[in-house]
Order: structure tokens, then sequence, then C-alpha cells
């Protein structure tokens, strides 16, 4: 393999296209489309075609990025599989966490409610998020370790895998193409919280009947050596537990199921009640329990209201919040916004939870409130209260090794860790020509001369979710938003005579976020005399093309206010006809 990545296209993917691109379906050709997942953490969602029939795995959502300001969170450009939702077998998905399933209640209902493929667990999790958005009728179909379905010309496999969540698999996908491995979130453990370890033996299994393709986890493949287990994180509880003089409070994501066992397994052993506290928790908590996935000991859980009754030494506090999201309930723990919990001190806080890349900053500003109020934390590398989920290098190898795939798609990371793992699949034997870095949007072939990357493309954009808005916030409201945040706004408001066109009054001026006007008055008092000027050249003959004064205004007073700041606010015209 060459310096580059091995196969990959010139170029780059473009989202804004209206409508899909690919050309229609080669007979005997199977086709692999991934709409999320592959040069970025998050949104994970592939499609796989095979003449007429689609099968699509997993549909995820994504943190947004520092600079997509208001965004709550991005999922897959769905308009592919909308086109062809008549052509879809079923969606199946590996497990149960939010960058897999979280974009299934958004875009399920776009697709015609196809039918659903996972593990109780998952499909426990989905059920929750059905309830939360009214979503009724889902065709769901649960699915244990071992089992497999037949969907058109796909037999799929469901092989047990260990994860930071129960009920994880890796995929078989029998194919007329041939046999595909879908390895995404995965590690070797051998001492699980929960489950059952890897399957292995079902692994040498496949690798007999000869693996087409592998698709592998790539998010740590920069990682030496063997991820560690998640009892390390028990023992880490233990020691915090043993040692916190007043209330334990946990924060970590609210599908983590393996976690939230550890928690009540510490508070129980110590002799500590259990607070939950974040909705998303509490109805995981309590589906897990239904569907025997948590083991709590009778009358450990009790209600947030009775906390101020228990003594802080005998009190654990379980809640949302290990990403600093705005409104989870470490966040109003930290700002004193809780109705029920405040933070004091002799507080021990615990972040069970790696920050996903963009939340660093949030975070940040919760600790800091955290310490503000008195709390210790405990996070990071100080204490292994949080383990990965993923495979590091040498367990990569190993799948590699057990697999011997003929062809090599890695996935699950971002551009650099797809290259790298990439590399590595070429150091363990595999031939470049038969390894592909793809990118969201590309799509890749198998017939019976082989495998590649086509120069076809499929919308693979970034759809954002703001409040109850799917889609609505694009590039270019982003670009307004970013620019209000950075430069301010500057608005200029005439008020015009109806039948004249004359300006009635001095132009009123609204700074905000670019100069105080008090203490402007010089600059505020040119900008008054320059929109007059501005108008009077524009103002030709009446009635007048408001629009086209507008944009007049906009561009010669952002040039005036440049010239005289070297900031180049948002200039807002409202024109008053009176």
């Amino acid at each position: 393999m060459n310096s580059r990545p091995p196969t990959v296209l010139e170029e780059k993917e473009t989202t804004q296209t209206n409508h899909v691109v690919l050309r229609p379906a080669k007979p005997d050709t199977l086709r692999v489309i991934p709409l999320g997942g592959l040069g970025e953490y998050g949104k994970n969602m592939m499609a796989f075609e095979y003449d007429k029939d689609i099968i699509v795995v997993d549909c995820g959502i994504m943190f947004p990025e520092e600079e997509m300001l208001g965004v709550d969170f991005v999922i897959p450009d769905s308009r592919f599989l909308e086109e062809n939702k008549n052509r879809i077998l079923g969606m199946i998905f590996t497990h149960g966490h939010e960058d897999h399933v979280g974009g299934v209640p958004y875009i399920l209902p776009r697709l015609g409610n196809v039918p659903l493929y996972g593990s109780p667990l998952t499909m426990g999790l989905l059920g929750v998020k059905f309830n939360e958005f009214g979503i009724r009728g889902a065709k769901i179909n649960v699915v244990n370790g071992g089992q497999e379905i037949k969907l058109g010309p796909f037999t799929v496999e469901f092989i047990h895998v260990t994860h930071s969540i129960p009920d994880s698999f890796i995929l078989a996908i029998t194919t007329p193409a041939g046999l595909l491995v879908f390895a995404t979130d995965w590690k070797f453990d051998h001492t699980p919280i929960s489950g059952q370890p890897t399957d292995v033996a079902k692994l040498a299994e496949l690798s007999k009947r000869g693996v087409k393709c592998l698709f592998s986890d790539s998010s740590n493949v920069e990682v030496p050596g063997y991820t560690i287990s998640e009892q390390v994180v028990s023992e880490a509880f233990d020691k915090v537990f043993k040692n916190a003089p007043g209330r334990v409070i946990i924060t970590s994501f609210a599908s983590l199921i393996n976690r939230i066992q550890q928690v009540i397994n510490a508070a129980a052993h110590y002799h500590r009640k259990v607070v939950i506290s974040g909705r998303s928790m509490e109805e995981n908590v309590k589906m897990a329990m239904e569907l025997g996935y948590l083991k709590v000991p009778q009358g450990i859980l009790v209600d947030v209201r009775r906390i101020s009754h228990i003594p802080d030494g005998e009190i654990a506090i379980l809640c949302t919040g290990s990403q600093g999201e705005q409104y989870s309930a470490l966040s109003r723990m930290a700002s004193g916004e809780h109705r029920q919990i405040k933070i004091k001190p002799g507080d021990t806080v615990v972040i069970s939870a790696s920050p996903i890349p963009g939340n660093e900053q949030s975070i940040s500003d919760v600790v800091n409130n955290l310490y503000r109020e008195g709390a210790q934390v405990v996070m990071g590398k100080e204490v292994d209260v949080h383990v990965s989920g993923h495979a590091s290098q040498e367990e990569l190898k190993m799948m590699i090794g057990i697999l011997k795939p003929e062809y090599f798609i890695p996935i699950h990371g971002e551009y650099r860790q797809l290259y790298k793992h990439a590399r590595l699949a070429q150091d363990l034997g595999i031939e470049g020509r038969k390894i592909f870095v793809v990118e969201n949007g590309q799509v890749v072939e198998f017939d019976k001369e082989g495998g590649r990357i086509t120069r076809e493309r499929v919308p693979a954009g970034y759809v954002l979710v703001d409040g109850l808005g799917i889609g609505d916030v694009g590039n270019i409201v982003l670009r307004d938003r970013q620019a209000m945040a950075k430069e301010g706004v500057f608005v200029v408001i005439l008020t015009i005579d109806h039948s004249t066109g004359k300006i009635l009054t001095s132009p009123d001026i609204i700074s905000r976020g670019f100069v105080y006007m008090r203490a402007a008055e010089d600059l505020i008092f040119k900008a008054r005399q320059e929109v007059k000027n501005i108008f009077a050249r524009h103002n030709e003959k009446y009635p007048m093309n408001w629009d086209f004064v507008k944009k007049a205004i906009r561009e010669e007073m952002g040039a005036f206010l440049f010239n005289h700041t070297q900031r180049r606010p948002m200039v807002i015209p409202v024109i008053i006809e009176v």
C-alpha cells in the first residue's frame, strides 16, 4: 500500500444534491452504501443492496460539533432510503447505544415503518424512545445471539460480542456475493460484567466458510495492546464508595446498563440507597429491570424526593449528564437549578464516561461548577472509573487473524483511524488493492469480478436536529449563527413615508454583540449618516425595489463598519412603510 489511503477516490462527497445519484443496481451485484459513521464518531448507518432488495444496519445520532451553534444533535441523511423505502426489507441493530439507535424515531416514520430487528435490550431501549415520541405500531422483532433471520437474498446471523452494553452483536451477513462480517463496537473481554464473552468459536467457524469482506471498528486503532476489562471499573467504584465521606454521585450514559449495574452493586455492598435522576436514566433502568438485565436488590432504589431524609453517607445518586448536556441532571445540580439535589461539600462526583469530541468545554464548565460548590470530582485517568468498549490494536489484529477476510473495510472512526486500521490490515497480509477506506456516501460494489469503490454517490450529509425542527437548520442558518456569535448584529431600521419614499426619522440602530452604543456614540452617529447616504444613492425612483435597497445597505454598511472597526457584524436592514 502506498503512503496514501488505499483505493480512495479523489472526489470529495458533496452532500447538497437534491436526489439520489445512484444508477439502477446491476444484476448479481452487492452494493455497500455507508450513510454515516465513517470519518466521524456517531450517526452510524449502513445500507446493503442486492438487486432490488435493501437491508439497513443501525441508525444512530451524533453529538454536534462545536461550531454547530444551538444544534441538539445530528442524524444521518436518509434521502437515499426514503426514495427506495419500498425496497427495504428490514433495519437491523448491532446494539442499543445512542450512536446506533438514536436516529430511529426521526427516520423510521419517513421509511414507512419497516421491520426492526435487534436484541431484547436493544428493542427495549427503542421501545422507551417510541413511547417518548408517540410512535405506535412499530414492527419490532426480537432476536437473540446465535439466531439467524432471512430477508430476501440476505441471511443475517447474530453473534454475541462483548461491549459496554449487554446484548451486542457482530453480524454475519450471507449474500449471493459472499459472506460479510460486520463488527462494530466490540472488544475481547473475557470477564464481562454481564452476558457472555465474545463468541470466538463462531468467528472461527465463519473463517472456515470464507469471509468475503470484514467491516471492523476503528475507534481504538491508535491504542496499543488490549482494552482492559470492565471488571477494573468495579474495583475503582469500590475504592470510591469505600473512601467517600458523603454522597456519591455517578454520571454515565443512560444506555450503559453494565455501568449502572456496577454502581448498584457497589452501593449495595456499602449499604447505600440509590437515587436515579434524569428522565432517560429512569426510563432505561425501569425497562432493564423489567427485562431482567439489571439485578437490583429489594428496597435499594428510593425516590429522589426522599433524599433529604437519608444521611449523606448512605446515599448514592445515579444521573445523566456525563457529556455536560445543558439540561441534564448533573448540569442542573452543578448550576444549583436541580429541584431536589444541591451539590455541597463532602459530595464525591464520578464522571464515568469519556468526553465525546466537541463536548470537552461543556464538561469542563460543569466540573468547574462542581468544584465551586465544594464537591470532589473523579474523572479521566485519575481512577479507572471508565474503560473503553472498543477493541485496541492487538484485538483488532486478532479479529483479522481469526476471520482472514479477502477484503477489508475499516468503519466506526475518524478518517485518520480508518486509514491506520487499513495500514494495520495490510501489515497482516491483506492486499492493499482489497482494502477500501471509504467515507459516507461512497459506494462499494462486489460481484463475480471482485470488489471496488465506484464513482457513484448518495447523499450522506448532516441532518441537524434543533428542538422540534429536523433538517430546517442547514449550512446557511449555521453560518448566520456563527457570524452573530463571532461578530455580533447591527440592525438598521428605516421608517419610510409610504407616499413619498422619504425617510421620516433618523435611522434607528440596534447593536448587539458588536459595540456598546453608549461607548461608541461617534461610530453610531457616523453610521446613521452613512445609512442616509446609502439610501440617497439608491433612491432614484418610487416605488422602490426594497429588496435591492436592503441588499445595498447590507453590503455597503458592512464595508463601512469593517473599515472603522476591522469587524464585520451581521447587518440586518429593516424598512417600515407608514
